[in-house]
């Protein structure tokens, strides 16, 4: 086994490859690809129909276009060296991707919340694309440029300082470390802030099966069903109904046994297409109606469809077979607490789906209304969660030697922020423009 010496020896090692400072110099390569024609090629094998509403939500702003591009950062990201220091990564670890949710004891955590795109790789990429999505957040919030640096920097030192903590801490301390809602109240010392937080909490709180019953369902010929607003939540066939309920049994073995006889107290009542996230839109997406006890007693699952990690064009293979697999894998592997009825499975025509909970006390931050101080503390926020996440799978006595005690990795990390905000103001014209000169058909507003 390898000492924390060596380990340690190896993480400054890197720097040879990568210094700390060059993080922070980043141009756009020369033959960099059209991103319009990369979001293109990763759409090929999407529900074509509903395409024109994935442009149509990242054309909505720059931030919106960053959440749905992140096979875009990612080609950005592998054009230049990286450290070699691999962690599981989330692949797409922008700010709304962190939030709260109830962990299988009913404990309030906030943590990383989307694990589409999960692979093993470099910790600085998830890191980058964090710092990024709070540059870009902030000037959509006129915060300006140097706040906006301010606030990309708190999500680098709060990296940096959280693994470096936890690299001297126990195994198995470092595996149950999480970072409980309720704690981070604590934190906010505005009362109007505190206020909203802890609405915004007690929100989350009531976000369950049993809330969703009446805000997603409704009484037809006698029988709950699930509403229909096309195009964003229609009716499946009847056919596609029964093959949902063929591949069950095999979601079904993917659970822990516990999960397993949990899971048959319910039956399948109803399931519709679901269109989700911005990034997501166009992936084949079911939610599913399960009922217990009666009709007050309903499970909402979530079915949604894992395709090739926007990571696999630039990192070895991953060694998963089956890309729900890949999914489920990652999540455990680099959350606090999982869903309990997280699992996987194959659907018609050979295509891979993972299987959760659809609401079960999530909730998200509205960073689109945060002050400047508030963003920092919630940039702070996502990056301790980001390296806890980076602990339990990586090696983080190698990560925090690489990072060490001085803010020279903080300061570059900024720097990048601020160039990659530049660049995707650009990128979000350049689909803009696309869409006017109907190059790019997009359906606004939905």
């Amino acid at each position: 086994m390898t000492s924390p010496a060596e380990r340690a020896r190896r993480g400054r090692a890197a720097r040879k490859t990568v210094s700390r400072a060059a993080h922070g110099r980043w141009i756009v390569a020369a033959d960099r690809p059209d991103p319009l024609g990369v979001l293109e090629r990763q759409a090929v094998d999407r529900v074509a129909e509903l395409l024109p509403i994935r442009y149509g939500r990242m054309a909505a702003s720059p931030f919106a276009f960053l959440r749905g591009a992140a096979s875009v950062m990612t080609a950005d990201l592998a054009a230049v060296p990286n450290t070699g220091l691999t962690v599981q990564l989330c692949g797409d670890a922008h700010l709304l991707n962190f939030g709260v949710f109830a962990s299988p004891e009913r404990a309030l955590l906030f943590d990383l919340n989307d694990f589409d795109e999960t692979l093993p790789g470099p910790f600085e990429w998830d890191v980058k694309r964090l710092a990024a999505s709070v540059a870009v957040a902030a000037r959509e919030n006129g915060h300006g440029d140097e706040r906006a640096r301010r606030a990309a920097r708190a999500a680098a030192r709060a990296y940096r300082l959280s693994v470096r903590r936890l690299a001297g801490l126990g195994e198995l301390t470092v595996w149950y470390e999480r970072i409980d809602a309720d704690a981070v109240l604590a934190l906010i010392r505005d009362p109007e802030r505190r206020r909203r937080a802890e609405a915004n909490l007690g929100h989350a709180r009531r976000r369950t099966s049993l809330q969703a019953l009446d805000k997603l369902t409704e009484v037809r010929d006698g029988r709950r069903r699930i509403l229909h607003d096309p195009p964003l939540l229609e009716a499946v066939s009847g056919t596609e109904l029964r093959s949902v309920g063929k591949i069950f049994s095999e979601y079904r073995s993917t659970l822990p046994e516990e999960r397993r006889l949990l899971l048959d107290r319910y039956r399948l009542v109803d399931a519709a297409r679901k269109v989700v996230g911005v990034g997501s839109v166009g992936t084949r997406c079911f939610i599913l109606l399960l009922t217990g006890r009666d009709e007050q007693d309903p499970l909402f699952l979530q079915i949604k469809e894992a395709g090739r990690s926007v990571l696999e064009d630039h990192l070895p293979a991953d060694t998963h077979d089956h890309h729900g697999h890949r999914v489920v894998a990652g999540q455990r592997l680099t959350q606090a607490a999982s869903d309990i009825f997280l699992g996987w499975m194959t659907g018609p025509n050979g295509r891979h789906f993972y299987g959760r909970q659809l609401r079960d006390m999530k909730g998200s931050a509205a960073v689109d209304t945060m002050p400047p101080v508030a963003l920092r503390q919630y940039a702070h926020l996502c990056g301790t969660a980001l390296a806890r996440a980076h602990a339990r799978s990586g090696d983080r006595l190698a990560i925090a030697a690489y990072l060490g005690n001085a803010d020279t990795f903080d300061h570059a990390i900024a720097d990048f922020a601020l160039h990659y905000a530049d660049r995707t103001t650009a990128d979000h014209a350049t689909l803009t423009t696309a869409i006017t000169t109907g190059d790019i058909t997009a359906t606004p507003g939905i």
